[in-house]
């Protein structure tokens, strides 16, 4: 069984927690350690986020308590009343999340009988301690750094082994690819994408993130990769046209990593284009039609190259 990271903080946050609401004499001690387990989360942002909505919930739940409970009494329908105000007011101000820990508070302004300064001076040390110490443990956050970079490495090796295959099949028309790298590679752009998200939430201060533009940019390629596939299974015959976009398909492959080659590959592309054009026109409806498919498979490699290009432009 494998435990992550905040199962580890729940387990030495709750304790000390409940351990320093013991040592400053505070009612209800345990309350503290329920509201760290409440406050844990898995990335810096939303753990500051997740302490701002539970404080506010919790201050506004103190205010509606005093006022439903003196007035209506300390009874089961002062709660559901004071509900009724209570929610709506937590979605509009943005903190809803914080009524399960608010909750917490109210019940024990409940029980009480009787709303005293030191009984709300009690609950708000309740609430710093349980949230703050939810809120230190936050912010050590293990780097992602190695399996974001496997990530990369994987996904890599698929997109030069499908351009490959491209090649391979433009060359000599096999088709005995199974095409499972293009499974393997939606999995893990999927897995990539949100890794790379929690690592943007664990860096407050940093405006821009190299892992999340780069899976984002081969998502992108990735949907263009799927859509040459039918492209090139519609060309019939093997011509010359075919061989030279194989062997533009064979090179390409092999320059599948972060650097900026695509200028590179794009001036090639168009010297290609250009050659093309001067060539003859097609003899029958057979070898335009194919004409056209290579035509628009140059099209759909020109957008590869240019989102890689303009990835490594923003990633300056």
């Amino acid at each position: 069984m494998k435990i992550g990271y905040r199962t580890i903080k729940t387990a030495i946050g709750t304790p000390l927690a409940i351990w320093i609401a013991t040592l400053l004499g505070l009612e209800n001690f345990a309350s503290a350690g329920i509201l760290t387990i409440l406050c844990i989360q898995i990335t810096r942002k939303r753990s500051f986020l997740s302490a701002w909505h539970r404080f506010a919930a919790c201050m506004i739940a103190i205010v509606f308590s005093y006022a439903f409970f003196e007035l209506f009494g300390y009874n089961p329908v002062a709660i559901g009343l004071m509900m009724f105000a209570f929610i709506p007011t937590t979605v509009k101000l943005n903190i809803s999340p914080g009524i399960v820990t608010s909750s917490v508070i109210i019940l024990h302004l409940y029980v009480s009988g009787s709303i005293e300064w030191d009984l709300v001076f009690n609950e708000i040390l309740l609430i710093t301690v349980g949230i703050g110490t939810a809120l230190i443990l936050n912010l050590y956050m293990p780097s992602l750094e190695n399996k974001l970079e496997e990530y990369q490495k994987q996904i890599e090796d698929n997109f030069s082994i499908i351009i490959k295959e491209i090649a391979h099949f433009l060359r000599d028309g096999n088709d005995g690819w199974t095409g499972k790298e293009l499974t393997e590679t939606a999995v893990i752009l999927e897995e990539a994408k949100s890794l790379s998200f929690r690592d943007v939430e664990n860096h407050l201060l940093r405006t821009h993130n190299h892992y999340y533009h780069y899976f984002h940019m081969r998502t992108k390629q990735f949907e263009l990769l799927e859509r040459m596939l039918p492209l090139v299974t519609g060309i019939g015959g093997t011509t010359e046209h075919a061989l030279k976009i194989s062997e533009f398909f064979d090179e390409l492959s092999e320059g599948i990593h972060p650097g900026n080659t695509a200028v590179l590959y794009l001036k090639k592309l168009k010297e290609m284009r250009d050659e093309f054009r001067e060539a003859d026109l097609p003899a029958t409806r057979e070898e335009f039609e194919s004409r056209a498919s290579l035509f628009h498979l140059l099209n759909e490699i020109e957008q590869y190259l240019i989102f890689k290009r303009s990835f490594k432009k923003s990633d300056v």
